[in-house]
């Protein structure tokens, strides 16, 4: 316990003042980041995958730390499916997603249709498709594509939408959803 009489400073105080600082250098997350300071000291993400029938429901951040071993946990989840190759997912993709998640008020998981994507994989895809990005940011571990039968595309876009924190992309004749950490933009119908 830090004596906070001889100096005046606590510990919050201190990361308190240093989040704040860290909010304001970096204007692009702070309403992903506000959204989830009002979610209290703990994220949590809930995933199922069709492709390769597993599932998580985890704790990933905890009182301001993200919690390694878990997000190596979701890198794995989120791997290519197609290659079974993975990379270092971006957390702040993760975080939108789980602002998203609590914003809708479900308890049903996502499915994740796609997380990682190998270059080939991505190749393949934009050969059958005009909808895949050549440079997607999925191959960089940026983005994420989801899908919940509890809610619909527009519902979904408009959560994400709402942390104003990466592209949002609205796929309603396929029913999922695109979250990325990129630039603040959206597509789709």
């Amino acid at each position: 316990m830090t004596n906070t009489a001889k100096t005046g400073f606590t510990r919050r105080g201190i990361l308190g003042a240093f989040a704040a600082t860290a909010v304001v250098a970096a204007p692009t997350y702070s309403n992903a980041f506000g959204l989830l300071r009002g979610a209290g000291d703990i994220r949590r993400i809930r995933m199922y995958s069709g492709r390769t029938g597993e599932s998580l429901d985890t704790i990933y951040w905890i009182e301001g730390k993200y919690i390694k071993e878990v997000l190596q946990e979701v890198n794995h989840f989120m791997r290519d499916w197609r290659t079974d190759d993975q990379v270092t997912m971006d957390p702040r993709t993760v975080d939108i997603m789980a602002a998203s998640h609590r914003l809708l008020d479900v308890s049903e998981p996502y499915m994740l249709l796609s997380g990682y994507r190998s270059p080939k994989t991505n190749a393949m895809l934009r050969s059958q498709s005009g909808g895949v990005a050549k440079n997607s940011l999925h191959m960089k571990g940026q983005a994420a594509d989801l899908r919940l039968k509890s809610r619909s595309v527009s519902q979904m876009a408009r959560a994400a939408e709402t942390c104003a924190s990466g592209g949002v992309g609205r796929y309603s004749g396929s029913n999922f959803v695109h979250m990325d950490c990129g630039p603040v933009r959206h597509w789709g119908g």
